[in-house]
C-alpha cells in the first residue's frame, strides 16, 4: 500500500496554523503518522489536525 504525504508548509496551509506550530507539534509527537525525513516533517496526507491543548476548550474536554 503507497501512502501519500505532505509536508508541515502543506499541513500548515490546510490546517490553518503556522508552520513553525505544525513542526512543534509533530516535535512533540502530537501529529499521527509525522515522521523526519532529515531536516523536513512529512505527515500522511489524511492526518486530521491536533487538538490545540492550549485552548480553554481543549482543556474542558480533558475534564
Amino acid at each position: 500500500m503507497d501512502m501519500d504525504w505532505i509536508t508541515a508548509k502543506q499541513a500548515a496551509l490546510e490546517w490553518s496554523i503556522t508552520v513553525r506550530r505544525v513542526q512543534v507539534l509533530c516535535d512533540k509527537g502530537q501529529v499521527r503518522g509525522a515522521t523526519k525525513l532529515g531536516d523536513i516533517w512529512v505527515i500522511p496526507k489524511d492526518t486530521p489536525k491536533p487538538i490545540d491543548r492550549r485552548t480553554s476548550a481543549a482543556k474542558r474536554q480533558q475534564q
